[in-house]
Formats: structure tokens, sequence, C-alpha cells
């Protein structure tokens, strides 16, 4: 199974699907025209990737900001991972929003109440740079 990447624009997030380490990250604008075409291929590699993974699973959301039709489709990628704890497997969502976005915060809280799956919410100040 390969990694699955899109670069990010304007309207549509960075992707990164690692099925070798189970790290899954989709940041930034999730605004695209057409949100099915956007997230049908990402949907279509998790199926796979259920099938046949072992490793846990890490999926990392930053997103800055998302409409009405891409929080349906991300509701879909916490159903597929669902599948993946209905299975005995580890799976974590890591949610990111910007510090003091209680708004986002809270969009985050009634997605994980939605799955069955753990979630960590981290605060982060975007104009605070991390060293590595």
């Amino acid at each position: 199974m390969n990694v699955f990447q899109c670069k990010p624009t304007e309207i549509s997030p960075l992707v990164h699907l690692n099925p070798e380490n189970g790290e899954l990250t989709i940041e930034g604008n999730a605004i695209p025209d057409d949100a099915e075409a956007f997230f049908t291929p990402i949907l279509e590699w998790l199926d796979e990737y259920i099938k046949n993974t072992t490793v846990k699973t890490t999926l990392n959301l930053k997103l800055h900001y998302f409409n009405v039709s891409s929080s349906k489709r991300i509701l879909f990628i916490f159903y597929k991972l669902n599948e993946l704890v209905k299975k005995n497997r580890s799976v974590v969502v890591k949610w990111h929003y910007v510090e003091g976005e209680d708004e986002m915060f809270e969009v985050g809280q009634d997605f994980a109440f939605m799955v069955n799956i753990p979630f960590h919410f981290i605060e982060y100040n975007p104009y605070v740079s991390v060293s590595a």
C-alpha cells in the first residue's frame, strides 16, 4: 500500500497518509468546490488501509477552516477509523485548534461525541514557531 499525498492549496488541505507508521495528517483549509471529489480518494485509501493495517493509527487534524460539505466527509473519515476501533485496533485523533478559537474546539468535541475514538485536543499558537 502506498503513501497518499495531496499538496495544499488555498481551498484544500495538505493530506499525508502513511500506511507504514499509521500517521495520517490533514492540515489547512478544507473548502473545495467539490468536497465529494476531493475526499473520495482519501476515503477509498482508508478502505484499503482498514483492511490491511496492524499499526497504531494517529489522525492529526489541523484544520484552519472547513465548509459544511467538507465537515460531512471529515465525519466519514471518523466513521471509517471507528471501524478500526471495532477491530480492536489502536486509534487516536489529535485535534489541533488555534489558541482561543473555542468554536473549532467545540466542533472537535461534537465529532468526538459521534464516534468511539479517543480525541486529544491540542491548542496551539500559529504565531509561535516550533523549533526542531
